[in-house]
């Protein structure tokens, strides 16, 4: 179960964050394939610290030793032990230690797994509503302070709980009054952490979306800033950030307030029970309850305490910290999956071949469309109440068939194209789309395109991992860019992305759909791919794009008409519907929609044949 994260302001609709009770669920199922190592690394160090018991006692009885005046020589056999303590107990630590250690790095990773999983899963609207700083927040500071706190705080917790539990047991056995005594203390200690935990969670939450509020800021600050500095924008933007940042220090100096008076209330909590173990100690050595030597042991019980109390009570904060983290992380794994219709469920009998399935995860909506290699039924999507985009959008692609998505800004096409590709859910509406056998069914390439960080060869292989040199070159050689790349200074091991050599917007195009050619699948979609046409190298990418569809379905968003022309059939979007659809001649001598386009956007040029 989750809940709505606090906007950070009034446009955004950040990510959800776990409750509590899922939070802690998540949790139990994180270390669930790892409970042999929770046990064994538990058990080490309850022995560990069962060990490091023997300590005061030990004392204790070197205490009574000189308080009787025995001879010295007694006191070799409490030394021996002492010393053999201390190595038995350090190296029981380390390994349990070791050991817990070792299942919260495992169990970190598994979570930045799903975590990934499931960020990279997210429709793009959904995204786009929370914004990327919400996303960003949550992939850093939420998850170095998990990490931090899987690294230190762990580790550490469990030992001061196992310590506590144990060291009062053994005050008890001492005599029962040292533990009633030292008991008094418990009541302020709890006062102090339920004071600090009620205060401390909602806080660090709050916290938590104040810094993703403030890292939202300056990323649209940073990103639009020639927009800004064109617009004259610069004072509100100073202004929206500083407030922003503003609230972050106020939340972080309450933070800060709320510690100084949590270790405040502790030290009122340990003279107490201080106090009270050495008044018990005084009336039971007075009485003859006790000998000097015991009441040292419990006083010295007790004053061991302090570091295991303290340091689980202080590590109260790093906890709620990262349970508020943890809280944002699991928001993401658990935001609801759509559901994965069993393939070839609705395939016709008798069918020659087998029916396409669906790509697009749209529940039991999805249907199949035989015959079709792509099959859009009565799609609508609106990003949110009153902002329609589509409004039942029928359209088939028939296999091998390249359909051109033209239209104004606005009308739908991107939003048309990234659901046909399945990377967005429609709000009402089927999508169908052919099955890949062993390969990916779809492809999307956009005009924003990344260039990862490592050698050409890798970046390639990202589509196929398997390919071989000759299969890289291949690729490459089909969409034209083959020259350019053994013209690279390393030639295809050439460190290309950031810190690397740098590839021009129409290089990494092509490398797209180099990408797009090795990938081969049934069906590519194309959102504006080709924009970077403009440039001096136009006529060539528009041939990388021509030749990196040939044979495969396409549906192509076309940024310039000349697509268009050499499409088989142009399907024009106006205000999210379908009002036309037909070859590029039948259409531009139709006098719709289309004609004035295609009369706008030729003007001077000279349009190229089919």
């Amino acid at each position: 179960m989750t809940t709505p994260s606090p906007p950070a302001d009034d446009s955004a609709e950040l990510l959800p964050v776990a409750t509590p009770a899922r939070t802690r669920a998540a949790l139990r199922a994180l270390i669930r394939p790892d409970r042999g190592l929770a046990l064994t690394g538990t058990g080490v160090l309850v022995a560990a610290t069962a060990v490091g018991l023997l300590v005061q006692p030990l004392l204790g009885r070197i205490v009574d030793i000189v308080a009787d005046g025995r001879p010295a020589g007694d006191l070799t056999l409490p030394v021996v032990l002492l010393v053999a303590v201390a190595a038995v107990q350090g190296v029981t630590t380390t390994i349990g230690l070791t050991r817990v250690a070792r299942l919260g790095e495992t169990v970190l990773a598994r979570l930045r797994e799903q975590f990934v999983e499931r960020a990279l899963d997210l429709p793009a609207d959904r995204l786009e509503r929370a914004g990327a700083g919400d996303l960003t927040a949550r992939v850093t500071g939420d998850v170095a302070r998990v990490a931090e706190a899987v690294r230190s705080a762990l580790p550490e917790m469990a030992r001061s709980v196992l310590a506590i539990l144990l060291t009062l047991g053994a005050l008890a056995l001492l005599d029962v009054r040292f533990l009633l005594a030292a008991l008094l203390a418990v009541p302020v200690q709890l006062l102090t952490a339920r004071w600090y935990v009620t205060r401390a969670l909602t806080l660090y939450a709050d916290q938590r979306v104040a810094n993703g509020a403030q890292q939202q800021q300056l990323l649209e600050t940073i990103g639009g800033a020639v927009t800004v500095r064109g617009h004259r924008l610069e004072r509100q933007h100073t202004e929206r950030g500083a407030g922003r940042s503003r609230r972050a220090v106020e939340l972080t100096m309450r933070s800060v307030d709320l510690v100084l008076g949590f270790y405040g209330r502790l030290h009122i909590a340990e003279y107490i029970g201080l106090a009270a173990v050495l008044i018990a100690g005084f009336w039971l050595v007075r009485d003859g309850a006790v000998s000097i030597g015991t009441a040292t042991a419990a006083a010295l019980y007790f004053h061991s305490l302090f570091g295991p109390v303290n340091a689980a009570l202080v590590l109260l904060d790093d906890a709620q910290s990262a349970a508020a983290g943890l809280a944002r992380l699991v928001g993401v794994t658990d935001l609801a999956r759509p559901a994965e219709p069993a393939a070839g469920k609705d395939e016709p009998a008798g069918a020659a071949e087998p029916a396409p399935v669906p790509h697009q995860r749209t529940g039991p909506q999805q249907r199949t469309a035989p015959g079709a290699a792509v099959a859009v039924d009565a799609v609508s999507h609106a990003y949110g109440p009153g902002r329609p985009v589509l409004h039942e959008v029928s359209l088939t692609l028939r296999p091998g068939e390249h359909v051109a998505l033209v239209g104004t800004s606005g009308a739908g096409k991107s939003t048309l194209a990234r659901i046909v590709a399945g990377v967005q859910q429609p709000t009402a509406g089927t999508v169908t789309a052919p099955a890949g056998a062993g390969e990916p069914s779809v492809v999307l390439v956009t005009q924003e395109v990344h260039v990862f960080t490592g050698s050409l060869a890798e970046d390639l292989r990202l589509a196929r991992p398997g390919a071989t040199d000759a299969e890289l070159r291949g690729a490459l050689s089909t969409v034209h860019a083959l020259d350019w790349a053994e013209a690279l200074p390393d030639g295809l091991d050439t460190v290309v992305g950031e810190g690397g050599h740098r590839l021009d917007p129409a290089r990494a195009q092509q490398l797209a759909l180099a990408r797009l050619v090795l990938a081969g699948p049934a069906l590519a979609v194309l959102d504006e791919a080709t924009a970077e046409a403009g440039s001096a190298g136009a006529r060539v990418l528009e041939r990388s794009a021509e030749a990196a569809l040939s044979g495969r379905t396409a549906l192509i968003v076309a940024h310039r008409l000349t697509q268009a022309v050499a499409a088989d059939r142009v399907v024009v979007l106006e205000a999210g519907r379908v009002v036309e659809s037909g070859p590029h001649e039948e259409l531009r001598d139709a006098d719709g929609p289309y004609a004035a386009l295609w009369r706008a956007w030729s003007g001077s040029r000279t349009a190229p044949h089919p």
